[in-house]
């Protein structure tokens, strides 16, 4: 009898531990958003005339580990590894190889640099290198809109 109790007991706590942590995971705001970029640290050329017809924006594949949008002029993606708030990306995948400035090439060197993450009170994602935030991100308003290459 003890030993069913125990069972028993042992059996709940691994059920609600897995929702528990099956919930943390969905609540994470890093997914089911795609992301515009609206700032980028380092380069002396103004932003917009970086980006002058179409930000950067990135979506965050949680299953696959990938990351997959535009870097304004090329499709981008990349592998992504998440432990906490630290996060790093892979070498991107093959783009169509387009010129449309420099911002393309700011924005992939940056993505190379980021080892940490962080959403602000405004809902803005933050990727950081150590403390430093490098780019910040908004929640893209028409998600719908973005092609994913």
């Amino acid at each position: 009898m003890k030993s069913s109790t125990s069972l028993c007991l042992l059996l709940l706590s691994l059920v609600l531990g897995s929702c528990s942590s099956t919930k943390k995971t969905a609540d994470n705001p890093l997914f089911g958003s795609v992301w515009e970029l609206e700032y980028l640290s380092g380069p002396r050329i103004a932003f917009s005339g970086l980006y002058p017809n179409r930000k950067p924006f990135i979506r965050f594949d949680q299953e696959k580990s990938h990351v997959v949008g535009n870097n304004s002029c090329n499709g981008y993606s990349a592998d992504f590894t998440l432990d906490g708030k630290q996060i790093s990306f892979g070498e991107p995948g093959p783009t169509t190889m387009m010129f449309c400035g420099q911002g393309e090439g700011f924005f992939v060197n940056t993505m190379k640099k980021i080892n940490a993450y962080h959403i602000d009170a405004d809902g803005k994602l933050e990727l950081l290198m150590d403390e430093v935030p490098m780019m910040r991100f908004k929640p893209k308003e028409d998600a719908s809109a973005t092609d994913q290459r």
